[in-house]
């Protein structure tokens, strides 16, 4: 122990002497161990923490095709009853409503849930008590709701009053009964409702009567608990052999694609599976980043042992053990490897806190708990301690090769070979892994420009978003189309608007767009497996496609005599027209079905545009009239140049003179449109950091070799500037190796980025990895990086002077 303190004594004075190096070293392994501790927290969070409910590991996402499937609520019952294999199943789905509480009205988003849901996840009520599957009898049979903890917390301030009270909900009346308790976000980890309500009250809350449409798959996702002793495959097969019952007896609303499970929390494989590989990938850059700063520190190590070569010369001719010099040397990296390890350790916390509290989108509730956990500080602490052994060990060799007699003889210089060591080797794999970042974040950044100025079908700037839903504010029946027209008129008068449309759901919004099975004219039998396509599917105004900047390529738009008085039209894009018309030039006057057996004539052809995602291939789409297809939920298309606070303010107005009960939600589409930005903004942020970390790690590793051979042939360079050599001869000798170490390495980082960047196209909208300018600017960046990071060993080999430093040796 004696012995120990007296080590990191002496471990204390040296890095104090060295304040530079003790800087360099912190910054780097802070940076490294914090990359890799901030990383594996979201991964914790998200991949490998279980949900906050009992029994976690026996949940299961039951999943139907490739995308995760929707499910019909028949299907839900049948697979309930007549599984064997699970303890129970529940069913659950997303929708919004207005929630008045005597006060103003305000837009509320809902978990419709089965009423075995809270019984299936063994969850126990804060306040109150839960509904259960003994309360459901039938469509709207239970009038009941439950508050979320923080919706209670922010709306009810805490009132345990609450239970019991009647609120109304889009103008039904509902009694509270009760409170989940705090940290409950049901079984989707990024997504918090404020409310929960039985399922079978869905017509209250959308307007569609649906519980019996087994053709109609609405719900979000069924969970259910396996019993013990069953794996996934068997249950599976459980479901398929149901399911494959279900298609016989009902061949037109069945579709074929299989059952599957996946594990809840981030709706099973859908987004579970693309979030763990994007994590996986940022896990291994930070694994390797963490490697690197090795390397570098190791470098490091190996120019600053160099230096105190007499040091240890004289310590080894004074008696010391060369075991006892090492040990000495580990304590100073172990030493400084858990002081780095404690700052990015911190680092991290904080920020995993800021992201758990970080909302993207105000308009949707939108949360991840990212708290760290006992796995993300004992990852730190291994991390740290192993970054210290490993930069420790780099110069152990040249310690144990050290004769005090010839160091002390001839100084501290030694033979700088010119074979290939591990050194080499690590600094150009981290030199590599640089320029694969700097590349990467190049791309992504210069795709991301294209996004921004790319043509999505429609033209958000200068185009406001008015988001609301009629059957909340008591709306029904014939009343929904004509309050519609009367808004789109109010709006249409107010001074400055060019024009004004309405869609049901607008392009690229969260979740994803409406679809519909169609068939060709041809079509007799409307089974889903002879479907010509999955069709997006917009009802839209007259006006949308001017208001939304949709360029009409044939035909025509809609009119307000294409009512149900009217034969079925619709508009379709080119994708729709190549898919199921068969023609793109003559699409215009043929005709389609869809799953309902309506005959719908083609009237225009309007361009293809982006409807899901921006990463998407060409879909078809369809556009139907709003007399034709009425909805209830209505965002009105703006178009007007006026500045945006006083247009909304003008807009909310209008309406609220209309019906005061009408909620709103108002904003650019620009902003809404970051939605479908976020997955290319993440990406690109993410790697913009790694590669500023890369590169920074690059300036200490290609100084630390700089420095090294600087140090090692300080002789050598006095001797050669003593003999007449020139500053461009002494630069070569002294920086040569650093310099071709660091063109290899960014001639391979710059091939895999190339490669690396392809993945980026699957994230980032229009990412171009052969970009001459992409390609430019990451040469320019290494080649500064090299320049900064041999500055100063250049400096020291240039003002060798021969005199001094022969008379020193």
């Amino acid at each position: 122990m004696i012995t120990l303190l007296q080590d990191l004594r002496f471990a204390l004075r040296q890095l104090r002497k060295s304040p530079g190096f003790t800087f360099v070293a912190l910054v780097t392994l802070a940076l490294a161990i914090g990359a890799n501790a901030l990383v594996f927290g979201v991964l914790n969070a998200l991949i490998l923490r279980p949900l906050n409910v009992p029994q976690a590991e026996s949940l299961f996402v039951i999943q139907h095709g490739s995308d995760g499937g929707w499910h019909s609520y028949p299907d839900y019952l049948d697979l309930r009853r007549r599984n064997r294999i699970f303890d129970d199943v529940a069913a659950w789905a997303i929708s919004q409503a207005g929630l008045d509480t005597g006060k103003d009205p305000s837009k509320v988003w809902a978990y419709e849930t089965s009423g075995n849901y809270f019984d299936l996840l063994q969850v126990h009520p804060y306040l109150g008590r839960f509904f259960h599957a003994s309360d459901e009898r039938g469509p709207n049979s239970a009038p009941f709701v439950v508050l979320s903890y923080a919706y209670w917390h922010s709306h009810f301030q805490d009132d345990p009053g609450v239970v019991g009270r009647v609120v109304r909900i889009n103008r039904h009346p509902m009694t509270i009964l009760g409170v989940t308790p705090p940290g409950f976000q049901g079984t989707v980890l990024f997504f918090t409702s404020d409310i929960f309500v039985p399922i079978v009250n869905h017509e209250q809350l959308s307007g569609e009567e649906v519980l019996d449409a087994r053709g109609n798959h609405w719900m979000y996702e069924l969970v259910g608990r396996l019993k013990p002793g069953v794996n996934p495959q068997q249950a599976a097969a459980d479901l398929n052999s149901v399911d494959l019952d279900l298609r016989k007896s009902y061949p037109k609303e069945e579709g074929k694609e299989p059952y599957t499970l996946g594990r809840p929390g981030l709706h099973g494989d859908y987004l579970g599976r693309p979030m763990r590989g994007f994590l996986a990938g940022l896990m291994l850059l930070s694994v390797l980043i963490l490697l690197a700063a090795c390397a570098n520190l190791g470098s490091l190590f190996a120019a600053r042992a160099a230096d105190r070569s007499r040091e240890v010369a004289l310590r080894l001719a004074l008696g010391a053990s060369r075991r006892r010099i090492l040990r000495q040397m580990l304590t100073e990296s172990v030493l400084l490897s858990i002081a780095g390890g404690v700052a990015g350790l911190m680092g991290s916390i904080l920020l995993l806190r800021q992201l758990s509290e970080w909302r993207p989108f105000p308009q949707l509730p939108l949360h991840v708990p990212l708290s760290p956990d006992a796995k993300v500080y004992l990852l730190a602490l291994v991390l740290a301690l192993v970054s210290g052994v490993l930069s420790g060990i780099v110069p152990v060799r040249q310690i144990l090769r050290a004769n005090p007699y010839e160091i002390v003889k001839a100084g501290s210089t030694g033979a700088f070979g010119r074979r290939i060591t591990v050194r080499d080797v690590l600094l150009v794999v981290q030199i590599a892994i640089c320029v694969v970042l700097v590349t990467s974040s190049m791309v992504a950044l210069r795709g991301l420009m294209h996004t921004l100025h790319s043509n999505f079908g429609f033209e958000p700037r200068n185009t406001m978003l008015v988001d609301t839903d009629l059957r909340a504010a008591g709306y029904s029946g014939e009343r929904i189309p004509a309050m519609q027209r009367r808004m789109i008129d109010a709006v249409q008068a107010i001074p400055g608007v060019d024009s004004v449309g309405s869609v049901n759901y607008p392009p690229l919004e969260l979740p994803a767009s409406w679809r519909s099975l169609v068939y060709t004219d041809a079509t007799e039998n409307l089974s889903p497996s002879n479907a010509a396509a999955d069709s997006c599917m917009y009802n839209i105004s007259p006006d949308y496609f001017r208001a939304s900047g949709t360029s009409l390529l044939a035909g025509r738009g809609f009119t307000w005599h294409d009512d149900t008085n009217a034969p079925r039209v619709a508009v379709v894009n080119r994708e729709f027209a190549r898919k199921i018309l068969g023609s793109v030039p003559d699409a215009v006057g043929r005709h389609f079905k869809l799953r309902d057996g309506a005959r719908v004539e083609v009237v225009g052809l309007v361009e293809d545009g982006k409807y899901v995602n921006l990463t998407e291939e060409q879909q078809p789409a369809m556009f139907f009239p709003i007399l034709q297809s009425p909805a209830s939920w209505i965002w009105l298309v703006v178009q007007s140049r006026r500045d945006p606070q006083q247009l909304g303010a003008a807009i909310r107005s209008v309406l609220r003179d209309i019906d005061p009960g009408v909620v709103l939600a108002i904003r650019p589409w620009s902003e809404e449109l970051a939605q479908a930005l976020f997955p290319s903004r993440m990406a690109t942020i993410s790697l913009g950091v790694l590669g500023i970390m890369g590169a920074m790690l690059s300036i200490t590793g290609i100084f630390g070799m700089a420095a090294y051979s600087v140090s090692k042939r300080l002789r050598e360079l006095g001797i050669r500037i003593a003999l007449g050599a020139q500053r461009k001869e002494v630069l070569q000798a002294a920086l040569g190796r650093a310099i071709k170490l660091l063109a290899i390495g960014s001639a391979a980082g710059l091939v895999l980025g190339v490669l690396a960047s392809r993945v980026l196209a699957s994230i980032v909208y229009q990412a171009t990895p052969r970009d001459p300018l992409v390609l430019a600017c990451v040469i320019l960046a290494m080649l500064l990086l090299g320049l900064v990071a041999t500055w100063i060993p250049a400096q020291r080999a240039l003002g060798v002077d021969p005199l001094i430093l022969l008379r020193e040796e």
